[in-house]
């Protein structure tokens, strides 16, 4: 098992132990806007505007809550977006997911987010 890694630019053991092998944080709870911004930044996002928050708020609700979220294709739905409204804004589903500061996935999930 490698060492934690994290997607942020930063040598700091304390954000660096936030996130696992796989750049995905392992604490839900102890994500923050700041650090949502910075992992946006990392994936050349230059803001996150009203329309993002909206959905990373969705997502983390969802996920907090049920332990899961909906098909993205549903997602874009409740949001007035077409099918591939995430991708236009986020570079993809994988993106949305670490940005949003939830755990890995697992391994099948993550490739559909692909």
């Amino acid at each position: 098992m490698r060492a934690s890694t994290s997607p942020l630019k930063t040598t700091d053991a304390f954000i660096l132990s936030l996130f696992d092998e796989d750049e995905f944080m392992t604490n839900p709870d102890l994500w923050t806007r700041s650090i949502a911004e910075q992992l946006a930044a990392n994936a050349e996002i230059d803001e996150l505007t009203k329309e993002h928050w909206e959905i990373i708020e969705f997502i983390r609700d969802r996920y907090m809550r049920l332990g899961a979220i909906p098909p993205m294709s549903r997602v874009c739905k409740a949001f007035g977006h077409e099918r591939d409204g995430v991708r236009k804004l986020f570079g993809g589903c994988l993106q949305l997911w670490q940005i949003s500061g939830l755990p890995y996935p697992g391994e099948e999930a993550k490739t559909y987010m692909n």
